[in-house]
């Protein structure tokens, strides 16, 4: 149970990254009271857990009316953590966990960033989107697993949501360089995470015999 819950939290903790999103909505709500950054700090994070809850329960069976197999998932969702992981490693922005340029340039000139660009991409990207649908998906109908699974993306937004009110000081107290050796430490395990996944879904696949 603790391997399970440890694996879920690498994974969230990197495709989610609740450091980078509190440093965003910190450079995004500059001119926000107090109360309007806990008004839309509360509301992201309930938009974004609510699409990631969506897809944890049910992202399978929508992949299986497309005819995705399990296997398929594990791979194809391996690669794109790795792809996310390399990103970390290097102190690369990433498409799947952080907005563009040109997103965040659109996000400026907007006074309520809730729904955009906080819950999605930030929160519910296409990285924790597939994180969600393949750790779930991994507990093959496992109930305690996938309450493990559950249990640690609610912590995640839970963690999310309060680095979002504390923005100004964790960003004092970490610096960018204590947020960048975090990411760098979280990637190389996500890393070796992301290899496992495309492991198991080749021998799963039955391609090797």
């Amino acid at each position: 149970m603790l391997e399970i819950a440890l694996i879920a939290f690498t994974t969230f903790f990197a495709t989610i990254g609740p450091l980078d999103v509190a440093a965003l909505f910190a450079a995004l709500t500059v001119n926000a009271s107090a109360r309007e950054k806990r008004q839309m700090a509360l509301k992201g994070s309930l938009i974004g857990g609510g699409i990631l809850f969506f897809f944890a329960l049910f992202g399978k069976a929508v992949l299986t009316s497309f005819g995705i197999t399990l296997p398929a998932l594990q791979a194809s969702g391996g690669i794109l953590l790795l792809l996310i992981a390399i990103d970390m490693v290097f102190a690369r922005d990433s498409g799947s966990t952080t907005p563009t340029d040109e997103e965040q340039a659109e996000a400026r000139g907007k006074k309520d960033v809730s729904v955009f660009p906080l819950a999605t991409p930030l929160i519910a990207g296409p990285g924790a989107i597939g994180a969600a649908v393949l750790l779930v998906a991994e507990a093959k109908g496992d109930t305690v697993h996938t309450a493990i699974v559950i249990g640690v993306l609610v912590g995640m937004i839970l963690l999310t949501f309060l680095l979002m009110l504390l923005a100004t000081q964790v960003q004092k107290l970490l610096g960018v360089t204590g947020l960048h050796v975090i990411s760098r430490v979280v990637g190389v395990l996500l890393a070796a995470l992301a290899v496992q996944f495309i492991f198991n879904g080749i021998r799963d696949s039955g391609l090797l015999g």
